[in-house]
Order: structure tokens, then sequence, then C-alpha cells
């Protein structure tokens, strides 16, 4: 793949559901009930933070294969997406390990519980604060592999804006870009089938977000 050139070009696609909590910190997607708002909005828009919230709780129910939705958790952007069944055979696959800077997330930027090809404790849904380890841009959504758009031979995943690091749709980097690290996974637990609380651990696991390495 070649390394992006330039700013990188907008998205069109409307794959972004960003979320503004409430300000009880619980947010949902389509269908919620309370002080939670919710837009469908383009992938340039801006989306000022809610204030810092100890657990966020995201309803993946109305989540269609190939959407993410944005919440934020202590101020942090947090991409949740539902990945399909081709997208996780590309994160499997030899070829794509070989493209990523730390592909079995060695690095200090996940839980125990999401150090696996997914990163993530279900596979279908990750969960990723939105920051670039390299200057803190947020990274724009690309869900489907593409032969030109954003770059050449587009894989699916993420690209940042600002100095064009790239990600995949586990938040892994890929090599030779400026970001250091890959994105980092917050901790979160299922409530439910498809109910996430992000900002708490399973029960019996212990991990600090304070203890990685970079956001």
């Amino acid at each position: 793949m070649e390394r992006a050139g330039g700013a990188a070009t907008k998205s069109t696609r409307r794959d972004v559901l960003r979320v503004a909590s409430g300000a009880a910190g619980v947010a949902a997607v389509a269908g919620a009930v309370g002080g939670a708002a919710y837009l469908v909005l383009d992938q340039g828009a801006d989306v000022a933070p809610p204030r810092a919230a100890d657990a966020v709780e995201v309803d993946l129910s109305p989540l269609a294969t190939g959407q993410q939705v944005m919440v934020f958790w202590r101020t942090f952007p947090v991409f949740v997406v539902r990945r399909s069944a081709q997208a996780l055979a590309t994160l499997r696959d030899p070829d794509h390990f070989g493209q990523l800077a730390d592909p079995n997330s060695k690095e200090l930027q996940q839980p125990p519980y999401a150090q696996n090809a997914a990163r993530s404790i279900k596979p279908e849904f990750a969960v990723l604060v939105g920051v670039c380890t390299h200057m803190g841009c947020t990274p724009q959504f690309y869900p489907r592999p593409h032969a030109s758009e954003p770059v050449a031979d587009w894989p699916g995943g993420y690209l940042c804006p600002c100095h064009g690091s790239r990600y995949d749709l586990a938040g892994r980097v890929f090599r030779d870009f400026p970001a250091p690290y890959n994105l980092p996974v917050p901790p979160h637990r299922f409530v439910g089938d498809k109910t996430i609380r992000i900002g708490e651990n399973p029960a019996n696991v212990t991990f600090d977000f304070n203890s990685i390495l970079q956001i």
C-alpha cells in the first residue's frame, strides 16, 4: 500500500453514528430513552465531548454490520464497531499480520481479555479509543476494502487525517507509518447480549486504563 501523500479524502459514507451521552453518562444508539441524544452524521462533522463519565452503556442492537457508533468516555471518543465475517477473516489472515507493527498486541495498549486477533471480548464487536497514538488526532472510519479510496489498495480500517497513520478494524497500526502503537482498548464488559458497558472490566478481571503505554 502507498503512504498517503496529503490530506485524507473526506468520507461521504454515513457509516458512523455519533452519540453524545447525557448527564448520567449513559449512551445508546437509535431508540434511546432518557437524556441521550443521537445523530447520524457525515465523517467530518464535529461533535463536542460531553462531561466525563466513569461508565457508558451502549445498546448494540440497532448497529448494523459495518457500522460504527462513537460515544464519549472520560472525554475520550470511543469507537464501537460491528464487524463483518469478511472483516474478521482479514484480521486473522497471515498476510495481513505481516503488514502490522504489533499484530499480536504485545504492547500494553489493551486489557488482557482483548489481547487476541480481534482485540475484543466478542469478535463481532470492537471497542477502541479513537485517538491516534501519533499526535492525538481522531482517525477516520473507512470500513470497506477499496482499490483507490481513501488511498490505494485500502484494506478497510482507519486512516488518520493528520499524518496518514493507518489502523485495521482491530485498531492495530500498520508498519512504516508515524503512529507507534495500536489504538487503545478501554475497559469494557457485556451486561447483556447486545449491551456494552465501557469503563468496567468483566468480573474477576483487574485492568487499569492508566497503565497503557500511550493515548
